[in-house]
């Protein structure tokens, strides 16, 4: 649900940790210092090997953004239980994720011996994101993320996934421009942060490189990578006390939302 803005994720994803000038002038609580906080972060970016050219792409044009500091300070999904949740998501949902499962079979079928991942676990997180592609953001990326490092509620992380949007610019993924997602910086039509588009994503349609937002077989293939790389075991349950289901908590922390996978794809696997 990365998708909907509904939630801040993302145990365990792997991001830059040695930040300096950028980190030491301190976050902010409003705009006021946002500007000038950038400009730290450039020189920290620049350190960290980020070409002058990438940093000027994507941070000449970043902006504060209230709308993403009003959702994070409101996430109302949390307190919903796991039967209100589920109930709302999953009915609307099945038959499209069974066509979903039909359309894409040999796709899917590929990914899952490739990656040991259950299709229906991979159709239920894309149902649950984006409504299978349909509700992406429409949100700049790196002023999303960028206001988020500068917060202070949790800038270390934030910070990180900055680095991240970065360097996924300049391996060559997706320009500046073309970042566009959700409000918490989500990417592509199963909402990656940037540090998991880095780490985990497929160029799975071998067309040079990986594309979350318009490519079909590079979203499943590296949903599925990225369970794999938090270390789902093939062939075994994925229900609540099951290791797998311990990494379904990796996608996403809440208990609920990893509840409500989890039932999505028991039921798509009885038919």
């Amino acid at each position: 649900m990365r998708g909907f803005g509904v939630r801040l994720v993302v145990a365990g994803v792997l991001f830059s940790a040695s930040l300096g000038g950028a980190a030491a002038q301190g976050c902010g609580n409003d705009g006021s210092g946002f500007n000038v906080w950038i400009d730290n972060f450039k020189k920290d970016a620049a350190a960290q090997g980020i070409s002058q050219r990438t940093i000027s792409s994507a941070l000449n044009g970043a902006r504060y953004s209230n709308a993403t500091i009003r959702l994070d300070r409101n996430q109302k999904v949390f307190k919903q239980s796991f039967e209100t949740f589920a109930g709302r998501m999953i009915p609307p949902r099945v038959n499209r994720a069974k066509n979903r499962l039909q359309k894409h079979a040999s796709l899917l079928n590929r990914i899952e011996q490739q990656f040991g991942v259950p299709k229906e676990i991979v159709v239920a997180i894309w149902g649950l994101e984006t409504d299978f592609g349909a509700v992406r953001g429409n949100a700049s990326v790196i002023s999303a993320i960028a206001t988020l490092a500068y917060d202070c509620r949790r800038s270390a992380f934030f910070t990180g996934q900055l680095v991240d949007a970065l360097r996924v610019i300049e391996r060559g993924d997706l320009t500046a421009k073309q970042m566009i997602g959700g409000l918490h910086g989500e990417i592509g039509q199963t909402q990656f942060l940037p540090s998991s588009y880095y780490a985990f994503a497929v160029d799975y349609d071998g067309n040079g490189r990986p594309d979350l937002i318009s490519s079909t077989a590079d979203v499943l293939a590296s949903t599925a990578n990225y369970l794999r790389g938090h270390g789902w075991r093939k062939g075994q349950s994925w229900m609540p006390g099951s290791g797998n289901f311990n990494v379904i908590k990796q996608w996403n922390k809440s208990t609920v939302y990893s509840r409500t996978v989890a039932e999505f794809a028991r039921r798509l696997a009885e038919g």
